[in-house]
C-alpha cells in the first residue's frame, strides 16, 4: 500500500461487523470492549505480513476504520492489545494473530499449533503471555465477494410432513462415489455432482442435511494421537465454509452445491455448532473469540478461572449476552441470505436457549428467531439436550421447531432387538410421541424420528454388534454410548451363518419400516440404505479414513435392501396418512393415540383394551389407519384409502385375526419376512386369519391403492 493511501485511512463505520468492501477500500469493524488497541494485519500472496494498521475509531465496544485500496481476496488478521490476566478471563496478546469472528472465508484449512496458545505453556506455575508470533501458522481471514449466479433457483420450501431428511458427510459420502471425477471426491463440488444428486433424488430423499461445514479445527489431543476431528463439530468461525472440502473457492463451491440441489427440488439443511468453539477450556488455544472478548464464553459465578462446560468440549458460548446472540443471528441470516440454506439442525440446542443459567422455552434466542423476517419460516431442528444442568429438554422447544426424538430411537430399537419391548411405548412412538410434543396450536407431531444418526451405530452395526468396539479411537473403548439397544443375533460382528444373516436383514427391514411408516418427520442416515458398517465403532468422530467413507461397491443383498428403502419411501410419500394425522388431547388420554383415523387391535382382532396395553409380554398387535370412520367393522368397506400395519416382535410366529377389511379385501404391499421385503403385485388376502412370522412387520393396503409413479 502506497504512503498516499495510508494517509487516506479514516474512521469508517462501526457497522456491519467484519470486513466490508465499499468506496474504493474496505471497512473493518471488530467487537472487543476490553481491548486497548485493535490492529488489522494485511498479508501478501505469499502469506507474509505486509502491513499493520491501527483501527482509528471506537464506538462502545466496537473498533472500526476504513482502509483504502483493500479489495476482495485480501488476506488479513486481527491483533488485539489489552490486559493479560487469565484469572480474569483476559487473554489479550498482540503476538497472536486472530481470525476475525465475522470472517466470511479463511485462506486455508486450520490445523492446531503450539503457537496458538496465548500463554506460555512452559511456565505452568504462573500463566504469562507467550511472545512467539502465531501468524506464520495461523489461517488468515479473507475479504470475501458474496456475488454469485443463482440462475433463478428458488428454495423448494417443502412442508414438514413431506420431508425425509438424509444426513451425509461431504467427504465420507463422495470419497468412493462412482461416476464422479477423482479431483471432486471429498468436496462440495463432488457432493453437487449430477450423479450424486440423481442418486439422492431416486432414493426418495427430500432434504440433504450436511454435517458441519463451518470452518473447524482438530483438537490438539487428537493431533497428538495422529487422529483428526472428522465430523467437524469443533468450529473456529461461524461465517466461513471450511476450505478442506473445496478445490479452490469454498464460498462459490458450497453455493454451487446448494444451487444444484435446489434445481433438483431438494432442500439443504446445515448441521450447525453454535454452542462451543475449538478454543477449548480456559487454557486452550487462542484463535479468535478468546483473544477479543472475555464475555464470549460462560464462566462459573464469581470465578473466571474456569469456563462453564455445558458442551463437554471445554467451553460454552454465552448466547445470553446480547452481542453474542447478535453474532449467532447474523451468522444464521448470512447462511440463509448468501447461501440460500433451507434450515439448520442445532447441535446441543439447549445451550442456545439458556438464559442466565437455565433453559427457557421463552428464551430470547427463540423470540428473536420467531420474529426475524429472514429466519422465521426456515426449517429449525433441535438436538434437545446438552451436558449442563437440566440439559434434557425433549418436547420443550417452541411449536415451529422439530426435535430429534431419541425416545423414538430407543423404544423402536428395544422393541425389535431386545427382550425389554414395550408395545404401548412402541405404539406411542410410531404415533408421533404426542405426549411429549404438545405444542399449543401445533396440529401434527413435531417429532423428528430416527433409528440411527452420525452419533452411534449404523443400521448394519445395530443388528450385528452387542457391544461397541471403539478401540481405534484410543480411549480404551470408554467413549461412545453404552445403551445402544443393539443385538448381534448370535455372533458378534461379521458372520457367514446364513440364518443369522437372514435375521439381521429382516431386523433392518423392521426398523426402517417402523421409521418410514411413523407419524412425525423422518431422519435417515446416509449409508443405511446400502448396509454401511463402521465395524462396531459407535463414535467414529476421529476416523478420517475408510471406516467413515461410504463403500459403494455393493452386493446382491445390499441391492435388495437399497430397493426396499426406495419402495418404503415411495409408500410414505404416496399417502398423507403417514406423518400427517391430527389428534386432540382427549384422544391421547388413555394410552397410544387413537381416533376415527387410528384404531388399535389385539391378535384376536378386537380393539385394544387397557389390560392389553399393560401386558409387558405382548409384543404383537395391529394398527388400522384410514380416513375417518367410527366402526371399522361396518364402515371400512366404504373407505378408498386405508392401511393395516401388523407387527410381531416375538421370536416365534403368531396367528392374527383380521379385524375388518375394505371392499375387495386387503392387498399386501410390504412384508419384512420376505427376502426383499416386498410381495408380488396385486397379492391380496382372502382369509380372515393369517400367520405372522417371527420378527416381522406387514403393511396391507386398500386393494385399489398404489404408490405414486416416479
Amino acid at each position: 500500500m502506497s504512503p498516499e493511501l495510508l494517509t487516506q485511512i479514516h474512521r469508517g463505520r462501526p457497522s456491519p461487523l467484519g470486513a466490508t468492501v465499499v468506496d474504493g477500500g474496505c471497512n473493518f469493524a471488530v467487537f472487543s470492549p476490553k481491548a486497548t488497541q485493535i490492529e488489522i494485519c494485511l498479508f501478501d500472496v505469499d502469506d507474509r505480513e505486509a502491513l499493520r494498521i491501527k483501527l482509528p475509531a471506537r464506538s462502545g465496544g466496537i473498533w472500526y476504520g476504513f482502509i483504502p485500496g483493500v479489495g476482495y481476496g485480501q488476506k488479513y488478521g486481527i491483533r488485539a492489545s489489552g490486559a493479560f490476566e487469565p484469572h480474569q478471563g483476559l487473554f489479550f496478546n498482540p503476538n497472536k494473530l486472530l481470525i476475525d469472528p465475522y470472517a466470511q472465508s479463511i485462506s486455508k484449512k486450520a490445523v492446531p499449533s503450539n503457537l496458538f496458545y496465548a500463554h506460555d505453556r512452559d511456565n505452568r506455575e504462573d500463566m504469562t503471555p507467550c511472545l512467539k508470533d502465531s501468524a506464520p501458522q495461523m489461517t488468515k481471514s479473507v475479504v470475501t465477494d458474496q456475488s454469485f449466479d443463482w440462475q433463478g433457483t428458488q428454495s423448494p420450501k417443502l412442508k414438514w410432513n413431506n420431508t425425509v431428511i438424509y444426513e451425509a458427510h461431504v467427504k465420507g459420502f463422495t470419497m468412493n462415489f462412482p461416476h464422479i471425477p477423482d479431483e471432486l471426491r471429498g468436496t462440495y463440488l463432488g457432493m453437487a455432482h449430477p450423479a450424486v444428486i440423481s442418486y439422492i433424488k431416486q432414493l426418495g430423499m427430500t432434504t440433504i442435511q450436511l454435517m458441519p461445514v463451518f470452518s473447524f479445527m482438530t483438537e490438539p489431543r487428537l493431533r497428538d494421537l495422529s487422529l483428526s476431528n472428522y465430523w467437524g463439530y469443533n468450529p473456529i468461525n461461524f461465517f466461513s465454509p471450511d476450505p478442506r472440502y473445496a478445490l479452490k473457492d469454498p464460498v462459490s463451491e458450497l453455493k454451487t452445491l446448494v444451487r444444484e440441489y435446489h434445481k433438483a427440488g431438494l432442500e439443504v439443511v446445515l448441521d450447525v455448532v453454535y454452542n462451543h468453539t475449538a478454543e477449548g477450556s480456559i487454557v486452550g488455544q487462542t484463535l479468535s473469540y478468546r483473544g477479543l472478548d472475555p464475555g464470549f464464553y460462560r464462566y462459573h459465578p464469581d470465578d473466571r478461572t474456569h469456563y462453564v462446560d455445558d458442551s463437554g468440549c471445554g467451553n460454552s458460548v454465552n448466547v445470553y449476552k446480547a452481542h453474542v446472540l447478535r453474532m449467532v443471528m447474523d451468522s444464521m441470516r448470512h447462511w440463509v441470505t448468501h447461501y440460500h440454506i433451507d434450515g439448520f439442525r442445532f447441535d446441543l440446542a439447549v445451550s442456545l436457549a439458556r438464559e442466565e443459567w437455565d433453559f427457557s422455552r421463552s428464551s430470547t434466542f427463540f423470540k428473536v428467531i420467531s420474529q426475524d423476517p429472514v429466519l422465521h419460516d426456515i426449517k429449525l431442528i433441535a438436538e434437545p439436550w446438552d451436558m449442563g444442568r437440566n440439559g434434557y429438554q425433549l418436547g420443550q422447544f417452541p411449536e415451529e421447531w422439530y426435535e430429534i426424538n431419541d425416545k423414538f430411537r430407543d423404544s423402536v430399537r428395544a422393541f425389535w432387538l431386545t427382550d425389554s419391548a414395550d408395545l404401548a411405548d412402541f405404539a406411542t412412538r410410531i404415533m408421533g410421541s404426542r405426549e411429549l410434543f404438545r405444542k399449543g396450536v401445533q396440529e401434527i407431531s413435531a417429532s423428528l424420528n430416527m433409528i440411527t444418526c452420525h452419533d452411534g451405530f449404523t443400521l448394519e452395526d445395530l443388528v450385528s454388534y452387542q457391544q461397541k468396539h471403539n478401540q481405534l479411537n484410543q480411549e480404551r473403548n470408554r467413549d461412545g454410548h453404552n445403551a445402544n439397544y443393539s443385538a448381534n443375533h448370535g455372533e458378534e460382528g461379521v458372520t457367514a451363518n446364513p440364518d443369522i444373516l437372514e435375521l439381521r436383514s429382516r431386523q433392518k427391514r423392521n426398523l426402517l419400516a417402523t421409521l418410514l411408516l411413523s407419524q412425525g418427520s423422518v431422519h435417515f442416515l446416509a449409508g443405511d440404505e446400502i448396509c454401511r458398517t463402521q465395524k462396531g465403532n459407535n463414535n467414529a468422530y476421529c476416523q478420517d479414513n475408510e471406516l467413515n467413507y461410504l463403500d459403494w461397491q455393493i452386493g446382491i443383498s445390499q441391492r435388495k435392501h437399497l430397493e426396499f428403502v426406495r419402495q418404503l419411501i415411495k409408500i410414505r410419500s404416496s399417502s398423507q396418512l403417514f406423518g400427517d394425522l391430527v389428534f386432540n388431547p382427549e384422544q391421547l388420554k388413555h394410552g397410544p393415540a387413537h381416533s376415527d383415523e387410528v384404531h388399535w387391535f389385539n391378535l384376536l382382532g378386537k380393539p385394544m383394551e387397557i389390560a392389553n396395553w399393560h401386558d409387558k409380554n405382548l409384543k404383537a398387535g395391529m394398527l388400522l389407519i384410514s380416513k375417518k370412520i367410527q366402526d371399522p367393522q361396518t364402515e371400512l368397506v366404504s373407505v378408498d384409502e386405508c392401511f393395516l400395519i401388523m407387527v410381531n416382535a416375538h421370536s416365534s410366529e403368531r396367528e392374527c385375526v383380521i379385524p375388518a377389511s375394505p371392499m375387495g379385501g386387503w392387498k399386501v404391499i410390504l412384508d419384512t419376512g420376505e427376502d426383499d421385503g416386498m410381495t408380488p403385485p396385486d397379492f391380496c388376502l382372502s382369509e380372515d386369519i393369517i400367520t405372522l412370522k417371527a420378527k416381522t412387520l406387514l403393511l396391507l393396503s386398500h386393494p385399489e391403492w398404489s404408490v405414486n409413479p416416479d
